[in-house]
């Protein structure tokens, strides 16, 4: 992602300007003076690049459990900061960037987070419905995401993927930190409590969690189901939402709001007729076509939020709550059991500890490849 970015900030995103890269492999920055144009620095070193004079801000697109902390490196510097997601591996040392960000604030640093989805005109349109009390009370959401496929190439394209140790998790901490977000984020409900059940290299030879159906509950009552694979194909991606008004259904780059004409519960309070249930109607709700303007769409709010004072897409600072869903479904899964939200954070760190310095695992390729992000999200 980080070469995709390089190219980004170069040809694509007005006002901003490209000056430095850094990685610790010596091959990348060989590409990067053979790709990106002259003149642009390279650093083997994060924290040189950081303290150079070079840059205004970095971009932080490196494996999770280096991004809260190259970003507070990055604010004792003085230099705003976008991360990839997800915004961490646990949701204690995204806190403490958390932490780190609201004090770089107060100097007025900028600090976001590569939640490029939010960009997306259907799921832009259904935080809009939401939000506007078009559904009323949400009673249940349901998203089941399995087009997250990826071969055994993939896994072995790196040393440090799908492992506890250099990844921290699989499909939830890789793939699915944008529905995690964009589940709490088009709601605006987090749950209550999550009863989770991973299964851990079912259909891939890997350490980490490749399988997931997950079970939540909120202050309101109403429940949720998560359910995601890498090892399916053909993958499904549906997301639906139940409220006191209908339902709204989004698939195959579709907004369907199956609405009622009068709500559930009056029609529940005034009926009389046994059989019945509320007259509905299917509406193919209008959205702008195209996904939005996605990673560079990102870029380019980052860099007016710097230069003009423009809101953010993604502040930094909610990385935290798709992080903190996924926490608890690892955790819920290692403990057999329901876990309340917020998260017992250190329980958490002392288990993912534990599964670091037991692991036996062995992956038969640790050899590095950079692989091809586009048409990835």
């Amino acid at each position: 992602m980080g070469s995709a970015h390089a190219k980004s900030l170069i040809d694509h995103i007005p006002g901003a300007t490209l000056t430095a890269v850094s990685d610790v492999a010596e091959e990348r920055l060989g590409w990067a003076t053979e790709q990106l144009p002259t003149p642009i620095k390279t650093y083997l070193d994060p924290k040189e690049l950081m303290r150079s004079g070079e840059v205004d801000a970095v971009l932080i697109a490196t494996p999770h459990y280096d991004h809260p902390t190259l970003a507070m490196e990055a604010f004792q510097y003085g230099l705003h900061v976008l991360i990839e997601k997800p915004a961490g591996v646990y949701t204690k040392a995204v806190r403490q960037m958390n932490e780190a960000a609201s004090k770089a604030k107060q100097s007025g640093l900028v600090f976001g987070i590569m939640y490029n989805q939010r960009t997306h005109p259907l799921y832009r349109k259904l935080r809009e419905l939401i939000q506007a009390g078009e559904l009323g009370q949400i009673r249940r959401t349901n998203w089941i995401i399995t087009n997250w496929y990826r071969s055994q190439s993939y896994y072995d394209s790196g040393g440090w993927r799908a492992t506890w140790q250099g990844e921290g998790g699989g499909v939830l901490l890789n793939q699915d930190p944008h529905q995690l977000d964009l589940w709490q984020w088009t709601t605006g409900m987090m749950p209550t409590r999550v009863r989770a059940f991973c299964s851990f290299g079912k259909n891939r030879n890997i350490e980490v969690e490749d399988d997931v159906t997950a079970y939540v509950e909120y202050e309101n009552g109403a429940t949720g189901v998560f359910v995601t694979s890498v090892g399916e194909a053909p993958g499904t991606n549906r997301f639906e939402i139940s409220g006191d008004n209908g339902k709204i259904v989004i698939e195959d780059d579709q907004l369907t709001f199956w609405r009622l004409r009068v709500s559930e519960p009056e029609f529940n309070a005034t009926y009389k007729g046994g059989f019945g249930q509320p007259e509905c109607w299917k509406c193919e709700i209008p959205v702008e076509s195209g996904s939005g303007s996605q990673h560079k769409g990102v870029l380019s709010n980052f860099t007016n939020a710097i230069l003009y004072g423009e809101e953010l897409i993604a502040p930094g600072e909610e990385g935290i709550y798709g992080l903190t869903i996924s926490n608890a479904m690892h955790l819920s899964s290692w403990t057999d059991g329901w876990v309340e939200l917020p998260i017992d954070e250190e329980e958490y760190l002392k288990r993912l500890n534990e599964r670091i310095e037991q692991s036996t695992f062995v992956k038969k390729s640790g050899a590095q490849t950079t692989l091809d992000v586009s048409g990835t999200h």
